[in-house]
């Protein structure tokens, strides 16, 4: 995406520098690696790592959207709840600390207002059959503890290979877990291509492109994000439909 200048991206590599997600594995500390990764950090604080095209502050969603006014609260069968209409890029990655600690992560705020106030209203819940004694609904949990570990879930394809149909997709400007990043693991299984890299369309325009492999299909979304359904939604609910059917996407 050119976010990262490529001298710095040349002095990242040639240093032999590291940094993993959850910490997995120790960061290389030398001198220039150290530097070069807050270089790296100062010119993508801004981002919004879950759709690299979209904008990051909750202001551009509702325009009423800041830190002092993102809690909000609803009546639900005569009770006040009380919700976080809102989070911060650390709050929304908590389990991240890759992104929960770069600059700015604790200022910036992600969109989620608008989709929070609708899943709160009394009738909304009611729809969803939510007992009224349940909690607010909030986009991101504190519950959640994640047990990271080195192999990620790349383990659980070769199990389930040949027991089940598998399909892989990604948005293409997903920052968080990148479309590059998938390409490489899946690589990694060493499984025989099928159907070579090539692009599907919706209405006659490029949507993406897939590649089948013995025992995966893979899938990208063209100009969307983490969120690929939410934003490509015909495109993603055709691919996901003819997949099922086990039709051309």
């Amino acid at each position: 995406m050119s976010i990262v200048p490529q001298d710095l991206r040349t002095k990242w590599i040639e240093n032999d520098c590291h940094k993993y997600s959850y910490n997995i594995k120790p960061i290389t500390r030398t001198k220039v690696c150290l530097s070069t990764l807050t270089e790296i950090q100062m010119l993508t604080q801004g981002l919004n790592w879950y759709d690299l095209y979209r904008p990051n502050a909750v202001t551009a969603f509702s325009g009423e959207m800041d830190q002092n006014h993102r809690l909000g609260s609803a009546m639900v069968d005569g009770e006040e709840k009380s919700y976080r209409r809102g989070v911060t890029q650390a709050e929304y990655a908590n389990f991240a600390d890759h992104l929960k600690d770069a600059p700015g992560a604790h200022e910036v705020m992600v969109g989620s207002d608008v989709l929070t106030d609708y899943m709160n209203r009394e009738d909304v819940r009611a729809a969803f059959h939510v007992p009224a004694d349940v909690q607010a609904w909030e986009q991101c949990s504190y519950k959640l503890k994640y047990d990271p570990q080195v192999e990620a879930s790349e383990w659980i394809y070769h199990v389930l290979k040949d027991q089940v149909r598998m399909v892989f997709y990604s948005g293409d400007t997903d920052g968080a877990v990148p479309t590059a990043g998938s390409r490489q693991w899946i690589n990694n299984l060493n499984w025989k291509v099928t159907d070579a890299w090539k692009p599907w369309f919706t209405e006659g325009q490029v949507s993406g492109y897939t590649e089948s492999y013995e025992g995966l299909d893979f899938v990208t979304v063209k100009g969307v994000g983490h969120m690929a359904p939410q934003w490509a939604r015909q495109q993603v609910t055709q691919f996901v439909s003819n997949w099922i059917h086990n039709q051309p996407i």
